[in-house]
């Protein structure tokens, strides 16, 4: 009886970050905060004190949210994040800081969004997370778009390129398949992007300036009135853009570079044990 065929490296995807127990503690604790960050307008209730500083809250939760990401790059870096990650980590972050002032000022076309969906695919949760919050943070870096809404940024970005790596079937699933898979979760992923930080920006219009900016002394139903409006009159085109390019990118591109990714992962073999011979004589 001849011995079972040896699982060949392409049908089991090499990952550049096994996160360890320790790191998932403090992406959970991060994202629970961040949670808190984005929806404490719908969370509190309208008699919670944090409610009667609402021009404060999002600053608060902004520092919060830079020492918990702060706390996160400290767990990756225990993890097996190693030279050839790092180098892999910086060459995407960069491409993916270069590709947001291509076309983020003409209707919110941002081409870098469906190469954090391909990289969180490739190469996993966790570096898809680190990977989302330092592209975020160099792009800002790169256009000068430093302020509050920044940790917010890259929080959203790092749940984006995260849930890509979530998605299923990343060791056997290959092809159309695929490649409409991710440009669907894509679609999907720019409009909850631009959901979520619309929440991060809402709360610093004052209500006396607009009949749709948040209100801390009304319930929760009418502001999430107020937040719907909001988000029709100021991004639904900007969510629209950046999903319509990152659908059309994903279904053109898309099959060159996920191979490019997966035959750049194989040839640096993040998960070989490294051995040392015997010194020639």
């Amino acid at each position: 009886m001849s011995a079972p065929t040896p699982a060949r490296p392409a049908d089991r995807q090499a990952r550049a970050l096994r996160l360890g127990p320790r790191t998932w503690l403090a992406l959970a604790l991060v994202s629970a905060v961040g949670v808190a960050g984005f929806g404490w307008p719908f969370l509190a209730p309208p008699d919670a004190a944090v409610n009667a500083h609402e021009g404060d809250a999002p600053w608060l939760f902004a520092g919060l949210l830079v020492l918990l990401v702060a706390v996160v790059a400290a767990a990756l870096s225990e993890s097996a994040l190693g030279a050839k990650a790092v180098a892999m980590l910086g060459v995407l972050a960069a491409a993916g800081a270069a590709l947001r002032p291509v076309g983020a000022g003409t209707a919110g076309l941002e081409p870098m969004f469906f190469l954090m969906v391909l990289s969180g695919r490739v190469l996993g949760p966790g570096f898809g997370f680190a990977l989302g919050s330092v592209t975020m943070f160099a792009s800002a870096l790169l256009t000068g778009g430093v302020g509050p809404w920044l940790p917010f940024q890259m929080l959203a970005m790092g749940w984006f390129t995260m849930g890509a790596g979530f998605l299923p079937g990343p060791d056997r699933l290959r092809g159309r398949l695929e490649v409409g898979m991710l440009a669907a979760y894509g679609f999907l992923a720019a409009f909850a992007y631009g959901t979520v930080m619309n929440l991060a920006g809402w709360t610093f219009m004052s209500s006396l300036a607009s009949n749709i900016a948040f209100d801390g002394d009304d319930p929760v139903p009418a502001n999430l009135a107020r937040f719907v409006a909001y988000c029709l009159a100021t991004s639904l085109g900007w969510d629209l853009g950046r999903a319509v390019i990152t659908v059309v990118l994903t279904l053109t591109v898309g099959a060159t570079v996920l191979r490019a990714l997966r035959r750049a992962t194989r040839r640096a073999a993040f998960e070989a044990p490294v051995t040392f011979g015997d010194a020639p004589r």
